[in-house]
């Protein structure tokens, strides 16, 4: 495939090709396998959740030999049936049971398969090795609510995603709420060895954040907690009493940095967002373009990031500032929409009716913007694409309505510029990549918006 010509040229193809290097390099049976830890001398006991917890768990089962005494349970998104909307029976992976339950917001199942985990780690000896599998979503399948009631985190924890919260607000909160969350199952595994492999979908890898830090010490507190729900308005009656006993000393905080509380446990990062990157990078290079890596830790309303990619694709097409096309640039991270609207669509496809209103007309580009677990917000589709085409037909009065309305699903359904993937079984936050096209001699572009 050649770089030129770009506004012609079907680059679809590449773009996906791309989408799935970068998620094949945050595989989560291959990126573990080298961060395994030795069996340890009496039995060992694997737990965890996430959305690649169950690809995690057949690798580790597959890892160690049957002399090893293994056992244990992790908790993976359910796939639901369109037709029925139930999720899919539970199953194994080897010796270890993989119980489903809802993301993003708990249900009783995973409750219930919490209290499971909970109990086993509870009667683990010093002889014995807990391995924790963490994966993004963990947050909502480990779930086992402290003083409020499942219906009560579950609509708070809704109102907290619809506010637009960044994940650090929103586990802060979560943590406090929790038995199992902010280094407390870690807790409980005492004194046993705990070894904790993390798959990062966290901006910058902070994993006290990754599946709200079940294995690591907590850095917020009940007061932090407090200052969330007043920064955006959010007047959940049960969690303020709970937090506020708590900022009162009446209950006990989690575990903090440098406390010795967590001196048996051991947290390893085995992947996150940068290498995905890398991946897509690598395939983009292969096909004649120059690419560009922004940034892995790009963070915001998913619109005005939107803009700021517009602003430079168009800085080069006019200027050739700071990279002459053609060339590809690259970000990762992971945007936030303040919903204030009642229509259908994720944080990617949020980005990429912004960033198409925000370019000309006849601008050589191409563009996909998706999550690399396979679901942007709560749709069936990874993300979005732009192209010329998309660009060149698009009715810009009738999409910046649509996009007030936090409707960018169907402009993307109706041109057939959904990128579906199904689930991946892993998370690393999300991929955009914008391609910028050389423009044809003697073609004019509008202004960019």
């Amino acid at each position: 495939m050649s770089a030129a010509n770009t506004s012609r040229a079907d680059l679809r193809p590449l773009l996906e090709q791309s989408f799935q290097a970068a998620v094949a390099a945050a595989d989560p049976s291959k990126v573990i396998l080298g961060a395994l830890p030795s069996p340890p001398r009496g039995r060992l006991l694997v737990v965890g959740a996430g959305k690649a917890a169950a690809a995690m768990a057949v690798a580790v089962d597959g890892h160690y030999g049957e002399e090893v005494t293994l056992s244990g349970m992790v908790i993976a998104p359910g796939r639901r049936d369109r037709a029925t909307g139930h999720a899919g029976p539970a199953g194994r992976a080897g010796r270890i049971e993989i119980a489903h339950a809802s993301h993003p917001v708990p249900d009783a199942r995973g409750v219930a398969a919490t209290e499971r985990i909970l109990s086993e780690v509870a009667r683990c000896t010093e002889r014995d090795l807990v391995l924790v599998l963490v994966s993004g979503g963990g947050s909502s399948l480990l779930c086992a609510p402290d003083g409020v009631s499942l219906a009560e985190k579950a609509e708070l924890t809704g109102e907290l995603l619809r506010s637009g919260a960044d994940i650090t607000e929103i586990n802060a909160v979560r943590k406090h709420l929790s038995r199992v969350k902010g280094g407390r199952l870690a807790m409980v595994a005492a004194p046993a060895k705990v070894v904790a492999l993390v798959l990062s979908d966290v901006v910058g890898d902070d994993l006290s954040s990754i599946a709200s830090g079940p294995t690591v010490a907590d850095p917020s507190s009940y007061r932090d907690a407090l200052a969330v729900l007043d920064r955006y308005g959010i007047d959940s009656r049960p969690a303020r009493s709970l937090l506020d006993e708590g900022a009162r000393g009446e209950r006990r905080e989690t575990p903090k940095p440098g406390g010795g509380e967590l001196a048996h446990v051991e947290t390893r990062l085995v992947g996150g967002n940068q290498l995905s990157l890398d991946a897509a990078a690598r395939v983009l290079e292969g096909a004649g373009f120059a690419a560009h890596v922004l940034s892995s830790t790009m963070v915001g309303e998913s619109r005005e990031v939107a803009r700021l990619h517009a602003a430079i694709a168009c800085q080069m097409l006019e200027r050739g500032q700071p990279f002459a096309p053609p060339c590809a640039l690259i970000s990762g991270g992971e945007t936030t929409v303040t919903v204030r609207g009642s229509g259908r669509g994720g944080r990617n496809g949020e980005f990429g009716l912004a960033l198409a209103l925000a370019l000309p007309a006849g601008a050589p580009i191409w563009a996909l913007a998706a999550d690399t677990d396979g679901i942007d917000g709560s749709e069936d589709n990874a993300g979005v694409l732009v192209s010329p085409s998309l660009l060149a037909e698009l009715d810009r009065r009738r999409a910046a309505s649509l996009l007030t309305d936090n409707d960018s699903y169907g402009v993307f359904a109706e041109s057939g510029h959904l990128l579906v993937s199904g689930p991946t079984g892993t998370n690393v936050n999300d991929l955009r990549i914008v391609i910028v096209g050389e423009r044809e001699s003697g073609s004019e572009l509008d202004s960019c918006l």
